[in-house]
């Protein structure tokens, strides 16, 4: 069974998506390049638990 590709997000666009605040984020994130980012698929994953 083929995982479905989710694109990486940032912090303003997980915070958009779940309608929460930064900071309830950030323990989800990972930085690349001094920036906060966020695998779609780890958000789809933990709005489900």
């Amino acid at each position: 069974m083929e995982e479905e590709t989710r694109e990486i997000l940032t912090l303003d666009d997980v915070a958009a998506y779940l309608k929460v605040g930064k900071r309830t984020v950030y323990r989800l994130a990972f930085k690349v390049g001094g920036t906060w980012r966020f695998s779609g698929t780890d958000i789809d994953m933990w709005i489900k638990q």
